[in-house]
């Protein structure tokens, strides 16, 4: 036997048999040969672009018998690839702790389409009531002067500014909010505030030293400090807010702050991306909101970010602000106490083991 296979000739019959049997073998293993290749290409074309992150699908948040269902709630918030970890992990905290989920709508921003992000918030959140707008990066275009912190000079960053004219004119009241913040109570409270007849409303930080968000040459300047005579302006953090839009609209608030941004690239009088236009239009005149409803800092200072703890008292939102982002933090392996707070809403999954499911 061992001398017929290494001969280099076969009889006849016995060559023709065994290209009956090759053959035969090759077709039964065909079809396996078919299947894994189309799963392959399947699973190539299934995955999702880099950037943009796996998610599990949240559950369904239903109303409690108390709900009108003509009683909205909008919220505003910016999306894009490289926030939208935070964004899901935000849309899933507010729906959680929703007396009424089912009355939230979301209005999501971005500069640019992203079908993938689009994608991701519908496979996450099927339920979810939401639109996506489009802003027009083009009208900061010229405007934005570098910060201290490059994150802070994207156009998206901006975009708050400009919220007045990009959401629906029926929409009369908005809470806008960051990507980087859980909420761990029911949003209906921060939406119920008083405005008390101001355009916006706040957690105001009176303690804080708000000499410092300008520089020397704006101090020194009466034409343009004297801003501020007849008010006592606080610092307030643009990444909560109410927003009265029909008065935004009304009073022509957005194009006051570009004034600024204008006189910003000409002569530098501030530091910090789109807050600064805030502070000068309307610090000292707005309505003060519990700070509860923005713990925020957690992400520590815009140049080192690092850990904080958590201000005493109660506590209704948490909000990473500044450079450390808890689901960087928690990637790598370094994160800081308060992080915790932020990871049970955290829906992402990593490619790998997705594929692996």
């Amino acid at each position: 036997m061992e001398a017929f296979w290494m001969s280099p000739t076969f009889p006849q019959p016995l060559s023709s048999l065994l290209i009956g049997f090759l053959s035969l073998l090759f077709l039964l293993l065909l079809p396996d040969l078919h299947s894994t290749a189309t799963g392959i290409r399947l699973g190539v074309i299934r995955k999702p672009s880099p950037d943009v992150p796996i998610f599990r699908e949240a559950p369904a948040f239903r109303n409690g018998e108390t709900c009108a269902s003509d009683d909205k709630i909008h919220i505003a918030m910016t999306l894009d690839s490289n926030y939208l970890r935070g964004t899901m992990a935000a849309v899933l905290s507010i729906l959680q702790h929703s007396t009424c989920p089912e009355n939230v709508e979301f209005h999501f921003l971005w500069s640019r389409h992203e079908p993938d992000v689009s994608s991701s918030i519908k496979s996450t959140f099927p339920y979810l009531s939401f639109k996506v707008y489009r802003f027009n990066s083009k009208k900061v275009r010229g405007k934005i002067s570098k910060s201290i912190r490059q994150a802070l000079d994207q156009p998206l960053n901006y975009a708050r500014i400009y919220l007045a004219d990009i959401i629906p004119a029926e929409v009369k009241r908005v809470v806008y909010l960051d990507s980087d913040l859980v909420v761990v109570d029911d949003i209906k409270k921060l939406w119920e505030v008083d405005l008390e007849n101001k355009v916006l409303a706040a957690p105001e930080y009176c303690h804080a030293n708000f000499t410092t968000y300008f520089t020397d040459l704006f101090w020194s300047d009466p034409s343009m400090s004297s801003i501020f005579d007849g008010r006592k302006p606080c610092y307030f953090n643009t990444g909560v807010m109410v927003v009265d839009v029909d008065k935004w609209r009304q009073g022509d608030y957005t194009s006051k702050m570009e004034e600024w941004m204008v006189v910003q690239k000409q002569k530098r009088i501030y530091h910090l991306g789109s807050l600064p236009p805030f502070l000068l239009v309307l610090g000292g005149d707005i309505t003060g909101v519990d700070h509860r409803w923005n713990q925020h800092g957690l992400g520590g200072d815009n140049l080192e970010g690092k850990c904080r703890s958590l201000h005493p008292g109660p506590i209704s939102l948490l909000h990473w602000s500044g450079k450390g982002k808890p689901w960087l933090r928690l990637d790598s392996r370094k994160p800081c106490t308060v992080d915790h707070l932020w990871a049970p809403y955290d829906l992402y999954r990593s490619s790998t083991h997705s594929l692996e499911e």
